[in-house]
């Protein structure tokens, strides 16, 4: 049985190209059926539309409330029959609607060391604060910011004074941790 994924992305994707790229290789057994972003024109809608993948651009201002962006959101999934929403870059808080439609099946990446530096900027906020190790978190998505249960991490070290070689560094970890991880949590799931 081949995993069904929706990838949710607001930039540029590299995390989505990241993944597409491993399933290609066969390192990730999945299939990403649909591209959601809610900033349209993000760079992701080009890097999907590369690869051939469907692509959705939803504004959330363009719906009367959350919960009506939500409900098109899956209704959306529902239509390309998705098993797990994988968010890449997603830069909005899930809220109870899809959390309760995908209960324990939403997973993000997030660049640091969970729970230091949850939210925006979190390389900036660890250069700011002077760490000398930051990272990466693979975890579920719940109610909070960057607060579900931790599925797994990985360290790198920062690169004083240099945030061009710490993101680097960082985004690197995340396209081979996110493939590994979503890997061994999928291979769980239908064993």
């Amino acid at each position: 049985m081949t995993t069904k994924l929706a990838v949710f992305a607001s930039g540029s994707g590299s995390n989505f190209q990241a993944l597409q790229e491993a399933i290609e290789r066969g390192e990730l057994h999945a299939t990403i059926e649909l591209v959601i972003t809610d900033k349209p024109g993000a760079f992701v809608v080009t890097r999907a539309n590369n690869f051939g993948i469907p692509v959705v651009e939803l504004a959330p201002k363009a719906f009367e409330n959350k919960v009506a962006y939500e409900q098109k959101v899956i209704e959306l999934l529902e239509a390309h029959d998705v098993d797990w929403v994988i968010l890449a870059g997603y830069m909005r808080l899930v809220g109870e609607t899809l959390l309760t439609a995908y209960e324990n099946r939403i997973i993000n990446i997030h660049p640091s060391l969970l729970p230091s530096f949850p939210g925006k900027d979190a390389i900036g906020q660890a250069m700011d604060h002077g760490v000398k190790v930051t990272g990466v978190t693979v975890h579920y998505v719940d109610a909070g910011m960057d607060t579900g249960k931790i599925i797994a991490q990985g360290a790198v070290d920062v690169v004083p004074g240099d945030r061009e070689q710490t993101e680097a560094r960082v985004h690197k970890l995340e396209h081979a941790l996110y493939t590994n991880t979503l890997q061994q949590l999928f291979k769980q799931t239908f064993a």
